[in-house]
């Protein structure tokens, strides 16, 4: 079962060999909305491939708020979860499941002797690490060079994206929290951004127009 969902992930990618040791030694782990899946300071034991869904990363920050990162889609695997599987540490992130999906974990114990033995592994393991460099690039600007509000907008086009439409279906609250600010800052925003016309509030909905 594992082999036939990694190869609908990533057709023609992995060798034969590879997807029968994925087979053999991959979990497929179900998730719904809302799930933890990696804690902060948790022993990391296994490398997660992404099936379907979506899933935050956030990291805490000095005042023990969290920040959102990035956020994982079909096909991705996490680069601060590969950096602990490679160093045997602790998790430094929080992973939370957006949308209800499904993963495969690769046992840590795996990935060395992989990166040696298979070129496709290899590939993709430095592919996924640049991409959420790339992220996390991004975020560490957005929050030097951007004031909230274009923190805020560009908050929501990405969740109206990952939803397929422009629909965020969030609270002002977990709006807040997710960019480490006040509910009554996200609140007047949204406000000023609904008379813009960027946006129309509605209850624990917002639509961008």
């Amino acid at each position: 079962m594992v082999r036939t969902k990694i190869e609908k992930t990533y057709p023609h990618w992995f060798e034969d060999d590879l997807l029968n040791e994925f087979d053999s030694l991959g979990r497929l782990i179900r998730f719904e909305a809302g799930d933890l899946l990696i804690d902060l300071n948790q022993i990391i034991d296994g490398m997660p491939i992404l099936i379907s869904g979506v899933v935050k990363i956030l990291r805490e920050d000095f005042d023990k708020g969290e920040l959102l990162l990035y956020f994982l889609e079909k096909g991705d695997t996490c680069a601060m979860t590969m950096a602990c599987c490679l160093g045997d540490k602790q998790s430094k992130i929080r992973a939370i499941a957006e949308t209800n999906g499904e993963m495969v974990m690769i046992p840590i114990t795996k990935m060395d002797k992989w990166l040696a033995k298979y070129p496709s592994w290899r590939k993709f393991i430095f592919d996924s690490y640049n991409k959420r460099l790339d992220e996390m690039l991004a975020a560490i600007d957005n929050l030097a060079f951007n004031d909230m509000n274009a923190r805020l907008k560009k908050y929501l086009l990405v969740v109206a994206g990952i939803n397929n439409g422009n629909l965020v279906i969030k609270t002002h609250q977990e709006i807040a929290y997710e960019l480490n600010t006040s509910r009554v800052v996200i609140s007047r925003l949204l406000k000023a951004l609904e008379k813009e016309g960027f946006l129309e509030l509605n209850r624990n909905e917002i639509r961008i127009l």
